[in-house]
């Protein structure tokens, strides 16, 4: 173990074992850097289902253009089921349908390249897509032929595949029959945009990103009806936490402009998909667009909220449990994007705050509704009267003053003031479990044996808003189901910094361990701990945020490591990678970094021996990080971490082992560079994965 230099303070804190799953590097292929923003685009099923033909989709093309939604952002003219003859070739190849693409699918691709957009193509992975023409029936699927395939469709210029779950699987699950294909296209040496259509079986976002997937269906098929969009919205709860840059959560193309729903109603569903960061595939007529649909569709304000990712995916804030509802997301430049929406049939008035969609703190507010285009002020109330079925969308931009950041110390959030709380059933408690329903109904917070004097009790779906006035660079708890509920409930933990996401947990259920949580913070303002449903249904869900606490400072802005250039890296396997674990060779091959039983979306992830360098140039005065081997790989590993600002070692942690973590906070003296070490121990440095989640600078 390396000796620690005690030049600057420390603080140390080594976490106990928490068991995590081991993730199978035989699963793995390398991400591409495709989809970096959610896909839009055009697809021909919804409109034409089978109907389709190489003029339709020209005539497709051609109406992206003119109707204004290329320039808008839509570039994907994809091609679904029905394009090809029953039958493979004598060399086991795809045809195209003699009739319907006479002159096969190249000269289609050619075409559309010309205009400046891409071409899409579609199969399934089975032995059979989902229909065909009357009296043919379905085309051959791609499995057992995921190579051969992928390599036409690159051959022909192709550019996106949808590859969905029908046909005979041959006995192999979704992992596998997909990894095949995301494996064929990487192979090709073309981008290939990949999305898997899998109808939300076996828990695609799980495993999507894994398997090179850019998208992945969370849902079964939309229909053009109110029900199915209030649906396939329900169901997108919970799913915010897996949702980044090149990996998105689909609930099916849009249905916009194909006549069985009101505009109003169109645009609640074009407003929430684009809340979500779904992928927007148009599915109309677009050589018979009405003019209503065309504004709809091409909507600038609410097609910027669509590609800005701003640290997290559009979630449901609040439901008030009488038709009507807060969605709402963080953007990159500091606003928050709320929709104000009424599930019910008749207009209904709907509010908010500022203070619950996670921008407290400030005198006023600027506030823009995304469609009527009007533009107001406000002290933090946010309100609108909201037609049937309809949406108030508002972006919400601080200005004015904002309140004092907490004085120099460490606090129980339980003890602090609240910008506003939102809880399942009851009221959220402090220093008391839910109890259920009254407020101070509950008993002394118990997880898994365990009690805590201080924290917070509540139940699913939950909110808690901290100002931290960019002062507080710490936030601790242990977190699980209270064992008041004994072993029922299902949860998931999420910590947000301004509206973008910091660590999650895995789904918690009742009679386990607690698990401890740490999350650097410095440089936001707004604090949220929320607790969302196992998406098992919210029964017994009372879960504790215990011995909840954050360390505070002097204020400053914060700054994450791995969006910081670096001077250099070196690493034990493949390289360092930006949010992201090792993986173990190649770029671009890691999942979530994971330590602890916590996920952190942010972060490095390493392999001893490893050693980052980033220029800090006197600006920086702290760092905060979370640091532990990678839950995806076995436990003989063991590492430890060092920390060097201007060739002094400043930090070094105990050595850690699979499910240790160690909490880091040193104070620095304003180097002029700093260096990330992991060092292997005694053992060697096989499986030495090790993660600096989470590292935030405390910078002027």
């Amino acid at each position: 173990m390396l000796k620690k230099i005690g030049l600057v303070a420390a603080l140390v804190t080594v976490l106990g074992a928490v068991a995590a799953p081991q993730a199978s590097a035989a699963a793995r292929v390398p991400a591409n850097t495709l989809a970096k923003t959610p896909p839009m685009g055009w697809n021909s099923w919804n409109k034409f289902n089978c109907d389709i033909n190489e003029a339709k989709i020209r005539s497709a093309a051609d109406g992206l253009v003119s109707s204004g939604m290329r320039d808008a952002g839509y570039k994907y003219v994809n091609i679904d089921d029905c394009w090809a003859e029953r039958d493979r070739d004598a060399s086991g190849n795809l045809v195209p349908h003699r009739t319907k693409f006479p002159n096969g699918i190249k000269p289609i691709a050619d075409y559309v390249h010309g205009l400046g957009l891409k071409l899409g193509i579609y199969s399934s992975a089975g032995d059979r897509t989902c229909t065909g023409p009357s009296g043919v029936g379905p085309q051959p699927g791609s499995i057992g032929h995921e190579q051969q395939d992928a390599t036409l469709w690159a051959s022909w210029g192709i550019d996106y595949l949808k590859y969905d779950n029908c046909g005979d699987h041959k006995g192999l699950s979704a992992p596998q029959r997909y990894e095949a294909m995301g494996r064929a296209l990487q192979a090709t040496g073309r981008d290939i945009v990949y999305s898997i259509c899998n109808w939300g079986q076996e828990d695609p976002w799980l495993f999507g990103s894994t398997v090179r997937g850019n998208l992945w269906r969370s849902t079964g098929d939309i229909s053009d009806n109110w029900g199915s969009v209030t649906s396939l919205l329900d169901q997108q709860k919970g799913l915010e936490p897996f949702a980044r840059p090149g990996a998105w959560n689909d609930p099916d193309m849009l249905e916009v402009g194909n006549g069985g729903m009101t505009d109003a109603e169109y645009r609640s569903h074009f407003s929430l998909w684009s809340l979500l960061n779904s992928p927007l595939i148009a599915g109309n007529d677009l050589a018979a667009m009405s003019s209503a649909t065309r504004t709809i569709l091409t909507n600038a304000d609410i097609i910027a909220v669509n590609q800005d990712f701003g640290g997290s995916q559009g979630r449901l804030l609040r439901d008030y449990g009488n038709g009507t509802q807060i969605w709402g997301k963080a953007m990159a430049d500091g606003s928050v994007v709320a929709v104000l929406f009424n599930r019910n049939n008749s207009t209904s008035s709907v509010s908010t705050s500022a203070a619950e969609i996670g921008l407290g703190g400030s005198s006023s507010y600027h506030l823009k509704e995304l469609w009527s285009k009007a533009e107001s002020d406000t002290t933090g109330a946010i309100s609108a009267s909201v037609a049937a079925h309809g949406v108030a969308v508002y972006r919400v931009s601080r200005q004015g003053t904002t309140a004092a950041a907490p004085a120099a110390g460490t606090y129980q959030v339980s003890d602090m003031a609240w910008q506003a709380s939102s809880n399942g059933w009851g009221p959220a408690e402090r220093n008391v479990s839910n109890g259920e329903a009254a407020a101070g109904d509950g008993k002394t917070l118990t997880i898994g044996g365990t009690t805590f004097a201080k924290g917070i009790g509540g139940h699913s779906d939950s909110a808690v808003h901290v100002y931290l006035g960019k002062a507080c660079q710490l936030f601790e708890a242990k977190v699980g189901i209270d064992a008041e509920v004994g072993a029922r409930g299902g949860v998931r933990f999420q910590v947000y910094g301004d509206g973008k996401l910091l660590a999650y947990t895995d789904v918690l259920h009742g009679g386990a361990a607690a698990v401890p949580v740490a999350v650097a913070t410095k440089g936001y303002r707004d604090l949220e701990l929320r607790i969302t449903d196992g998406r098992d249904g919210p029964d017994y869900d009372h879960a504790d945020w215990a011995d909840a606490k954050v360390t505070c400072s002097a204020a400053s802005n914060g700054s994450d490591v791995s969006d910081r250039t670096w001077t250099s890296s070196t690493n034990g396997w493949g390289p360092a990678e930006r949010d992201q674990s090792n993986g173990e060779t190649a770029a671009l091959d890691g999942t979530v970094l994971t330590v602890g039983g916590v996920r952190y979306p942010k972060g490095v992830g390493a392999h001893a021996e490893s050693e980052i360098v980033v220029p800090v140039n006197g600006a920086c005065h702290g760092i905060d990080a979370v640091v532990g081997v990678d839950a995806e790989v076995a436990a003989t590993s063991s590492v430890t971490f060092e920390i060097v600002a201007d060739g002094v070692s400043v930090y070094t942690s105990p050595v850690l082992r699979a499910g240790q973590t160690a909490t880091v906070g040193v104070g620095l003296s304003r180097p002029t560079s700093l260096s990330l070490r992991v060092h292997a121990t005694s053992d060697g440095n096989n499986y030495d994965h090790g993660d600096w989640a989470n590292p935030r600078l405390s910078c002027d």
